[in-house]
């Protein structure tokens, strides 16, 4: 393990896990990578531009965030959807810390910005708040769905401010309907790396996947609220952690050997996330896999690395994993470092002895993949193969530990045996339960101690 740390900066501690020992002509290695933030100023220690009193470029708490709210007319059914959203949405607003730059965006088959309504930022302090929350009171519904026009305005008046950290929070009750899947995927490729966003679901007329993908693409978190009256509490709870964010754009950069491959880097913890795709390349055999922003959070990393075949006796280093925080001048600041070895042995014990955190993990992996794959066949009519993943799925939760995943779980199927998966699929599941279950299929724990 090894750490950095400077002053502003959250200090980052990287701890690898891993059974280094491998067969005679063994070749895959596997490590867990234990990312921990702790400290650190509200400005993330980047420097921010100096420009008049007020201006928004010169936010002093180096953050802006523009909330996007679903004006589209299924708000108003039933009208109490409308109520809370806009009752969530004041409350966020009261939760952005003083010098905070921010806007709210309507949303409907357009998007309108509806404080300050300038094409760009307000600074926040109790006038701007409540001013905001005035112009709330205006909001009403009615329209369609096209959210990427939405993260497109988003995306325009974040870029206004010269802060560290940007961020979006969503929320929807409806389908995408208003605009083809190809222009919300430009959309993201669009706002991707730009800022990170948090989408929330009310009630049970959105689609999970698309959701989902929205908050995946930009490096967010998804989440149902199924009954509206829970908004208000959640739009807290997000804003509260967006301003605890401390530094942004941090990547893990993986260097590996002469020979040895990248098979697969994934964030196993707290939820489930396939970085592999978004690898950029950074210098001569070295990726960077973006991790978006951290406050005072730890998470953990699996990398899978294939390095050439050696004999007894024999060790090398797989790969080097730092984390890095890229600087005006585009030198990187290596904030933490840690080391994946290799060694080869004849101790069968040794090379056949599997890491506990790294089984944990692919359990945990498997855990997210079956839980979806049972609830599409289950769509798809397919019941004995829904049966059998979601069984396999009570199995891995049970062993796991993983108790909330449990209870959902036990909302789809009646559990005859937790220890050997056997479960009877419900024969009427409510949708806030099936959808539930599906958002929040990606959310681990980790390895008890």
């Amino acid at each position: 393990m090894a750490n950095f740390s400077k002053s502003n900066v959250p200090q980052f501690s990287v701890d690898i896990y891993q059974n280094e020992f491998l067969p005679e002509g063994g070749r895959e290695v596997n490590a867990i990578v234990t990312v921990t933030s702790t400290g650190g100023g509200t400005t993330g220690g980047l420097p921010l531009a100096t420009h008049a009193p007020g201006d928004v470029p010169g936010s002093a708490a180096g953050a802006a965030v523009v909330i996007m709210v679903d004006c589209s007319g299924s708000m108003d059914y039933p009208p109490t959807k409308m109520r809370s959203a806009r009752e969530a949405t004041a409350a966020a607003i009261d939760t952005i810390r003083d010098g905070v730059a921010f806007a709210v965006v309507a949303g409907t088959h357009l998007a309108k910005e509806v404080y300050p309504a300038n094409g760009g930022l307000a600074v926040a302090d109790p006038a701007t708040r409540h001013q905001a929350k005035e112009a709330l009171r205006r909001l009403g519904s009615g329209g369609g769905t096209a959210i990427g026009s939405w993260l497109r305005l988003a995306n325009r008046l974040l870029s206004t401010a010269e802060v560290s950290i940007r961020h979006g929070i969503l929320l929807t009750d409806g389908r995408n309907e208003h605009e083809k899947p190809e222009q919300l995927r430009a959309a993201l490729d669009s706002c991707a790396g730009r800022f990170t966003c948090d989408a929330r679901g009310v009630g049970t007329d959105w689609e999970v996947k698309e959701l989902t993908g929205i908050a995946s693409a930009l490096l967010g978190t998804v989440d149902i609220v199924a009954d509206p009256s829970g908004l208000e509490a959640d739009f807290r709870r997000m804003m509260e952690t967006t301003m605890g964010k401390e530094v942004a754009d941090v990547a893990l950069r993986v260097w590996t050997p002469q020979g040895a491959e990248i098979q697969y880097v994934k964030q196993v913890a707290p939820t489930v996330e396939d970085l592999t795709a978004r690898r950029t390349e950074a210098g001569p055999r070295a990726g960077d896999y973006p991790t978006g922003s951290w406050g005072d959070e730890s998470r953990d990393y699996h990398v899978n690395v294939v390095v050439p075949a050696a004999g007894v006796g024999q060790e090398m280093l797989a790969a080097r994993i730092s984390l890095v925080l890229p600087q005006p001048d585009g030198t990187p600041r290596v904030l933490g470092q840690g080391l994946v070895r290799a060694l080869w042995t004849d101790d069968m014990a040794a090379s056949t002895r599997i890491n506990p955190q790294v089984a944990h993990y692919t359990g945990q992996a498997e855990l997210a993949q079956v839980i979806q794959q049972g609830l599409e066949a289950r769509k798809q009519g397919d019941l004995d193969s829904a049966t059998a993943k979601l069984g396999r799925a009570v199995q891995l939760a049970s062993a796991s530990g993983n108790d909330d995943t449990a209870k959902l779980l036990a909302k789809v199927v009646d559990v005859v045996d937790a220890a050997t998966g056997t479960v009877r699929l419900k024969a009427r599941v409510a949708d806030a339960d099936e959808m539930t279950l599906e958002t929040r299929s990606t959310k681990t724990v980790r390895v008890k101690k």
